[in-house]
């Protein structure tokens, strides 16, 4: 025991391309403001280098899983992300990740929330933030969740045990709508007076869509340079912030500043280009190009519910991904994305429908890996619970 610390059990993993502290529910206080400042400050929020907690300074290594055993009867798990902003004093809950996604289920195994039944173990997840059951596939050896195997993440080094994450059951996960606005293609017009063609979509989690020609991008840009940019980065968030209004999401854009929600993904057509990691990738290697920003920073790679919400969109006649295909006549049982460490494959098969807005998906979902790589207590001041409210 330490006078001036609180312990709070919790496991460090991986999952995908992100990391994320987990938690079970029952060790941190109910939600509200008395648990956000405890996350913030186990993480060490705010401050850029997150140096006095356990956040790596980067929007994909700051996050948090808060896990239960789930009182619903489709469903094993209950499990609410959170992502912890880095210099500003923000913690939110308004959607999920999909890389974080794929550990839950591993998480519960190891944990024993879930019965371990070899050689694959299916685990039901009820996502708080949206509302939606995932379906993880976890091969088990062991009574324990399988790491080692041959399956290969772009941004991830090595390899590993191969889980499928089905999120055939995420369509409308905000707004319980495949298109909210109920068109293919919204005209967002800007403050500059300028027009940009957008498609919003919600599957996973809610994404506003914009081609990288409309924005003077190549499309071949790595996150530094989008990021760097801050005339772009606020156009981003403009379109964001008003996509956010046509979302439902609020009632007047300009209260909104460098939003999470909803996703903005930059798609362009296939071409050649370097990789973040100096790799040359091919443009025959993949259906289109796309980077991710959401709270004023390009995404290192590409992220889970994204890409989802990518695939769905692509399968979409006329939307802005489905034009930066780089054959839309022909779409495969597969969407390949090329995004800033390589190339990543979503599976997806749609369903043909009277109106785009009814399209459904009976496929729809990823392969990932997840690796527990760190579990124990870690040590908050206790003057962060000291107050109740």
């Amino acid at each position: 025991m330490q006078p001036d610390q609180l312990t709070v059990p919790c496991v460090l993993m991986r999952g995908g391309t992100s990391k994320a502290l987990f938690f079970h529910a029952a060790d941190l206080p109910g939600p509200g403001p008395r648990r956000d400042r405890l996350l913030k400050r186990i993480m060490g929020t705010p401050d850029m280098l997150q140096i006095d907690g356990l956040g790596g300074s980067r929007l994909v290594t700051s996050k948090i899983a808060i896990i239960s055993r789930s009182a619903r009867p489709d469903a094993d798990v209950d499990y609410t992300f959170s992502q912890v902003d880095i210099e500003h004093d923000r913690i939110g809950y308004d959607g999920n990740c999909g890389n974080i996604s794929s550990a839950v289920g591993p998480f519960a195994i190891d944990e024993g929330l879930v019965e371990a039944i070899e050689p694959f173990t299916t685990v039901r997840i009820y996502n708080t933030n949206t509302d939606k059951l995932l379906v993880a596939r976890v091969p088990v050896r062991g009574g324990k969740s399988t790491v080692l195997g041959d399956c290969v993440i772009p941004g991830v080094p090595g390899t590993g045990a191969e889980i499928l994450m089905d999120y055939a059951g995420t369509i409308g996960a905000k707004t319980g709508k495949l298109l909210p606005s109920g068109n293919v293609i919204d005209r967002i017009e800007l403050r500059n007076g300028r027009t940009v063609d957008a498609t919003l979509c919600d599957v996973a989690n809610p994404c506003v869509f914009v081609s990288a020609e409309q924005l003077d991008l190549s499309g071949s840009e790595l996150p530094q340079q989008i990021t760097a940019d801050a005339s772009l980065i606020d156009t981003i968030a403009e379109i964001q912030a008003r996509a956010g209004h046509l979302f439902g999401l609020w009632d007047d854009w300009k209260s909104v500043r460098l939003p999470g929600l909803p996703l903005c993904v930059i798609v362009a057509k296939p071409d050649d280009f370097t990789a973040a990691d100096g790799k040359r990738l091919r443009a025959e290697d993949m259906d289109l190009r796309a980077r991710l920003i959401f709270l004023g920073k390009c995404h290192d790679s590409m992220a889970g519910t994204g890409s989802m919400c990518t695939a769905a969109a692509s399968r979409i006649p006329g939307s802005v991904v489905n034009r930066a295909l780089g054959d839309p006549t022909t779409p495969t049982a597969a969407l390949r994305i090329g995004h800033p460490l390589g190339v990543m494959q979503v599976r997806v098969e749609a369903s043909p429908a009277s109106s785009p807005a009814e399209i459904g998906y009976p496929v729809l979902g990823l392969a990932r890996t997840a690796r527990r790589l760190m579990s124990g207590v870690v040590y908050v001041p206790r003057d962060v619970a000291a107050d109740p409210m």
